[in-house]
């Protein structure tokens, strides 16, 4: 003695959609509770069941009317809720070929700023920086040995010190002159 294997659940929503598209009619519950037994091998007791679970997934439209609740289907929707799902699938992988396509672009626009910042210092505009900041800084060292020349000038008249000896005790090199 077998028993008879019953329908699985994705079975049994997929024999209630073939209903509603081959009718392409409106039904009630109590409808679809003699209809789906007799045709298509769907137990009486688990139409609701699975009515419910297509309606929550919006494949079957369901509208309450007065005390009655009507439910349909037509081909066209499950047309139409297919076409979305794949636009919405299509789009999800643009989407991530476009996130890849933006991490390459970023890795290339840092080799790239490395690359730039290698060859900083042949920049013209640099060079000419450097230019000038060694300028000014020429011009305050000369500034500098101006008044250190003072300063020997000044404690040579007012104390009668040696030059040399100046040097010597505030540790100024012999060589001791402006920067040309």
């Amino acid at each position: 003695m077998s028993k008879k294997k019953g329908l699985s659940a994705e079975e049994k929503r997929t024999r209630m959609m073939e209903i509603f598209f081959e009718t392409k009619d409106v039904f009630q519950l109590k409808d679809l509770e003699k209809i789906a037994p007799k045709e298509k091998g769907i137990t009486a007791m688990s139409v609701k069941d699975v009515l419910q679970s297509l309606v929550d997934d919006g494949m079957v439209d369901c509208e309450r009317i007065g005390t009655s609740n009507y439910y349909w289907a037509f081909p066209s929707k499950a047309l139409h809720a297919k076409k979305h799902k794949l636009d919405v699938l299509e789009s999800q992988e643009e989407r991530t070929r476009l996130a890849k396509e933006l991490s390459s672009l970023r890795d290339q626009r840092e080799q790239l700023k490395a690359e730039v910042e290698k060859y900083k210092d042949c920049d013209p505009q640099v060079v000419e920086e450097i230019r000038q900041a060694n300028k000014v800084a020429k011009e305050a060292a000369n500034r500098w040995t101006d008044n250190i020349f003072a300063i020997k000038s000044w404690a040579k008249r007012k104390f009668g010190f040696e030059e040399n000896k100046i040097d010597k005790t505030f540790g100024i090199p012999e060589d001791f002159d402006y920067i040309d």
